[in-house]
């Protein structure tokens, strides 16, 4: 008897694993059916999955939570192109929200509230199964109570990372921009932000480790979205060193532009170009339907001590020997250095930067990006940017006169 007993729960255990094992249901299609009054958007599953969808205002928003799901669709799946002048639905965007959790984020041309969602099976001998949710047009005043009704508890404060294993070494922090469902920019050739700038993010983590000099944290190890205050918060959980936001922009309008420019934070954009990168960055939470958090009214007064005076003089210090080393490894954007309020730089406690390795609307940069070689060369001119940077002061020749204190 108690040998059978052990054989059966070894069985429990072996189906639970099983279980936990099992691949996360796959998206293989999506159908968006805009009728003006109503709205339908489906998505095609190897198995069933619930879903919730609320409504979030500035901007008007729907939103579409559900277990984990592998979207194996294009990202240009959820444009909709020369929408109706009566349309609900301008756009759609969908991927993983956090572990274990799938988002969609439609954004509506016009009010339209939540009306019904279902899943339903697709075929009696198989797992296959729809996931839809509908839409109906409403007044403003019904979609900001529809809002507030469904308005989320506010979210615990993120958990901090492990400290770094190994104290004494300068801390690293490379931020791959967006991720999961927020795709980032999207460029010529199939071209994604959120995938190449993690491709790059690994590649200068592995030159940087090889060293030995180095604590190399990420702030997302795979397709996941992370918010700009968490990522902000790793560097702040791992007394971060050095912070470097990595990201690739696009400009339809002028598809010559090309390079890699290096930002630092400031309190006014260095100029109109600039301006709208932050803006366009800086929305990333919202685009992922994020919902928007209080300012720490501490951070406020932090940012204007001498402290951060100080660790954007650092940021700035490290920005000019990157550049420097950029333009010996390849082509820059014209004026590399530039300058703007950009959400993951402004945190006080340590020096940061972000950069944007090229221009998805430039094939050339595409390839570049895409590129082993290019990505190999670009990093190793980052990791002696770093080197330099974390290399002690050269020593003063006897005899030589102290400069004079400004």
């Amino acid at each position: 008897m108690r040998r059978w007993k052990v054989l059966f729960v070894l069985a429990l255990y072996g189906v639970a694993a099983a279980r936990a094992e099992e691949p996360a249901p796959v998206a293989a299609a999506a159908h968006l059916k805009d009728e003006g009054d109503r709205a339908s958007l489906s998505f095609d599953l190897s198995s069933a999955v619930a879903g919730r969808a609320r409504e979030i205002e500035q901007p008007d928003r729907i939103v579409l939570d559900m277990p984990e799901v592998d979207f194996r669709l294009p990202p240009s799946a959820g444009r909709v192109v020369a929408p109706k002048s009566d349309a609900l639905v301008k756009a759609f965007r969908f991927g993983l929200f956090g572990p274990g959790k799938a988002r969609v984020v439609i954004d509506l041309a016009r009010p339209a509230c939540v009306a019904k969602v279902e899943t339903r099976k697709l075929a009696r001998a198989s797992e296959a199964a729809r996931l839809t949710l509908e839409l109906k047009a409403c007044e403003h005043t019904a979609f900001a109570a529809a809002a507030q009704d469904h308005a989320p508890a506010p979210a615990a404060a993120p958990e901090a990372p492990a400290a770094p294993p190994r104290p004494g070494l300068p801390v690293i922090v490379l931020d791959p921009g967006h991720g999961g469902i927020d795709g980032g920019a999207f460029g010529v050739e199939g071209a994604v932000e959120k995938t190449l700038t993690f491709a790059f993010a690994q590649t200068l983590r592995a030159k940087l480790e090889s060293t030995q000099r180095y604590q190399v944290v990420m702030t997302r190890e795979n397709d996941q979205y992370v918010s700009l205050e968490d990522r902000v918060t790793t560097g702040r959980a791992v007394n971060a060193s050095l912070f470097m936001s990595i990201h690739a922009d696009t400009l339809k309008e002028a598809v010559a532009v090309s390079g890699t420019t290096v930002y630092t934070c400031s309190d006014r954009a260095s100029d109109a170009e600039t301006a709208r990168i932050a803006e366009r960055e800086n929305a990333a939470d919202r685009e992922a339907g994020e919902e928007r958090r209080a300012a720490d009214p501490g951070v406020a007064d932090i940012l204007l001590d001498l402290k951060r005076r100080e660790t954007r003089a650092n940021g700035r210090r490290f920005s000019h020997g990157l550049v420097a080393r950029l333009s010996e490894a390849g082509a820059l954007a014209h004026h590399p250095e530039r300058s703007a309020g950009f959400v993951v730089l402004k945190a006080p406690d340590f020096p940061s930067v972000l950069i944007e390795l090229g221009f998805l609307s430039n094939p050339h940069d595409v390839a570049n990006l895409k590129s082993d070689e290019w990505r190999d060369k670009t990093a190793e001119a980052m990791r002696a940017a770093i080197d330099g940077y974390f290399a002690p002061p050269a020593p003063v020749a006897a005899g030589t006169p102290p400069k004079p204190t400004p």
